[in-house]
């Protein structure tokens, strides 16, 4: 894929050992109009997910071990930078996360981008139910085993800024040059979201969700499945703790 130098969007997908998906998503996100530049950041791999997400025209980050998703985001962001200075994308774009998990389509892509691209909003997030900017499209489907998270993460939100998201993990969603200002660096790991929500609404910026049709994979009830979801839980309790005791330390 070439770079386009006066595209407004550059688009960033975190992967780890997704050479079976990459392919599509990379397509998927490619072919909506005003994208510039696809980066994957590949987190640690050891199946052929750079050589596949290359192969499809993607600019490759390649991270030699899986640093977490807080920083597979701004290696993005390292990567969208350096083609800025290269006179490779332009230097006002805006940046789109996407989660290989979600099967996301062009549609849902080109839904959570307008409201960013047309500065109607400086985060949006693709959520499920109705949605007033946005009245078409299904819920998003989460798996199973989420529930302690998500009201975590959804609590948390709401305490520190008084905004009640209706799916405050979201993988997918749109950046403005200023709400990337205003939330990095990003939380390490599972925070990551959270804070940038947390962080975009502190500085004054507005946040809108999106209504997409998406499914993520259940995340399921064997160990590992439990492990993950107690590495979810940890990043984001640390994230909502970090900016919990900046307000308090705050002067005021």
């Amino acid at each position: 894929m070439t770079t386009r130098a006066a595209s407004p969007l550059a688009v960033v997908i975190p992967a780890r050992n997704e050479a079976e998906r990459i392919l599509d998503i990379v397509t998927c996100v490619g072919e909506v109009e005003g994208v510039g530049v696809v980066i994957v950041v590949d987190d640690g791999s050891s199946d052929d997910t750079a050589r596949v997400a290359a192969d499809a025209g993607a600019e490759i980050v390649r991270l030699e071990r899986g640093y977490g998703r807080g920083d597979a985001l701004m290696s993005g962001l390292g990567r969208m930078a350096s083609l800025q200075r290269a006179g490779r994308l332009g230097g006002s774009a805006a940046v789109l996360f996407v989660d290989v998990g979600l099967g996301v389509t062009s549609a849902d892509v080109e839904a959570v981008a307008r409201p960013v691209m047309l500065g109607r909003a400086d985060l949006a997030i693709a959520a499920g139910g109705p949605d007033v900017s946005e009245p078409t499209g299904a819920a998003m489907h989460l798996g199973g085993g989420h529930g302690l998270v998500v009201g975590l993460a959804h609590k948390g939100i709401e305490d520190l800024v008084g905004w009640s998201p209706k799916q405050p993990l979201s993988g997918l969603r749109c950046l403005s040059p200023a709400a990337v200002a205003a939330a990095t660096p990003f939380a390490r790991g599972w925070g990551a979201e959270v804070a940038m929500t947390v962080d975009v609404l502190d500085a004054g910026l507005s946040v809108v969700e999106v209504t997409c049709d998406l499914r993520h994979g259940a995340t399921g009830t064997n160990w590992r499945s439990q492990v993950h979801r107690a590495a979810q839980y940890r990043d984001i309790a640390l994230a909502l703790g970090v900016r919990r005791l900046r307000r308090r330390l705050a002067p005021s």
